[in-house]
């Protein structure tokens, strides 16, 4: 890294832990290493891993010398695998969900285990141009020499094809649909024409694309059929029981607590299992017995969601408090994440709470603390 902390497109960082979110392959460095130590199986082609140690970096295990890997996505197996696998082929690969289903975190650590690089990487935004997924210039010299290849300007997925490596593309349903279309014969023909030059970039083995896109939020633009038939399509789901997000939701908490100082809060499960099972309920439409039915609020009330939530509660009692999480570090956040239609969602939240929190054993506490945030 250098002295203005600017590190070089598309390089690792240093790992000096100085960054406050580090890349895949930084903070995760000491697994990746004891995976490929360990890593007798065939590999593709320019991969650092085989296909079989980079399902388990993402799963979870343990190695013959001891050491544990770190489950990143906790879901079924075969939806890995699934991933994987299309990755070893010369077909891109598809992230769909509903927001806050880990779509972009399994794209990085896929992207880190498969190339050792996750910063490949563009970021579709409702005003992402056609050069960001092929190429730009660099307008100085291109005014003083023309089109040459010193004023080419590669885009991260031009410097994949080139490298052999894992692009990835964020949000791919937010990019105007005529830009999205930019990829087809990108992956198609696994070449990048660069017409002003008369040249054009072929893909060497080792490359290919990860997308991920929503079909739920808001600005949405969808895939051509043409598009999508360049894609294998793997459907990440919520969480299949509240173990499993409560697991997702207190790991999470944990690394980001630990990337911004904050002390591992003690008692801190009982809240985050109230936090989920807020979610879950209000998202399903029924409590978790089953007995009652609810109004469900306009927003997704995502895992991802409930990460923020327990996280700025964490905050909040370390800051501001004894350092115990309790529920009156929770409920602003809830609050905000329920209530985001002020007149319709506020009606929701209002009978939850009377229906169900104010009747359940042990929420007393809960409830009253929701009630003086909403008053």
């Amino acid at each position: 890294m250098s002295e203005n902390g600017i590190t070089t497109a598309g390089g690792a960082h240093d790992g000096s832990g100085e960054a406050l979110r580090p890349h895949a392959e930084v903070a995760f460095a000491h697994e990746l290493a004891a995976l490929a130590a360990a890593d007798d199986r065939p590999r593709p082609e320019r991969w650092r891993l085989s296909p079989w140690a980079v399902a388990t970096y993402l799963l979870g295990g343990t190695l013959a010398d001891g050491t544990v890997i770190t489950p990143k996505y906790v879901g079924p197996r075969r939806i890995v695998e699934v991933a994987v696998t299309t990755l070893a082929t010369d077909r891109a690969l598809l992230l769909l969900g509903v927001p806050g289903t880990a779509k972009t975190w399994v794209s990085e650590h896929l992207a880190a285990a498969v190339s050792g690089d996750s910063t490949l990487l563009v970021q579709g935004t409702a005003g992402t141009p056609e050069e960001a997924i092929r190429y730009g210039w660099n307008y100085a010299r291109l005014l003083a020499q023309g089109p040459s290849a010193d004023a080419l300007v590669p885009g991260p997925v031009m410097r994949a094809m080139a490298q052999g490596m894992t692009a990835r593309v964020e949000e791919l349903t937010r990019i105007p649909a005529d830009v999205q279309d930019t990829l087809i014969t990108l992956l198609s023909e696994k070449t990048l024409p660069i017409p002003e030059l008369g040249q054009e970039v072929q893909a060497v083995h080792g490359f290919n694309l990860i997308a991920t896109a929503n079909d739920r939020d808001r600005g949405v633009n969808d895939l051509s059929s043409a598009l999508r038939r360049r894609f294998n399509t793997v459907v990440l789901p919520l969480p299949a029981t509240p173990e499993d997000e409560v697991d997702i939701v207190a790991r999470r908490v944990a690394q980001i607590g630990s990337s911004l100082r904050l002390p591992p809060a003690p008692q801190g499960m009982d809240e985050i299992r109230r936090v989920v099972t807020v979610f879950r309920e209000l998202r399903d439409g029924v409590t978790t017995d089953g007995r009652t039915k609810l109004k469900s609020p306009s927003g997704t009330l995502s895992t991802a969601e409930a990460i923020s939530v327990v996280t700025s509660g964490l905050a909040l009692a370390t800051h501001f408090g004894d350092g115990v999480l309790r529920p009156g570090d929770v409920a602003a956040g809830i609050l905000g994440a329920v209530v985001r239609d002020p007149t319709a969602d506020r009606v929701v939240w209002q009978e939850y709470l009377e229906t169900v929190v104010r009747e359940r054993d042990g929420w007393k506490d809960f409830y009253r603390a929701c009630r003086e945030v909403g008053a």
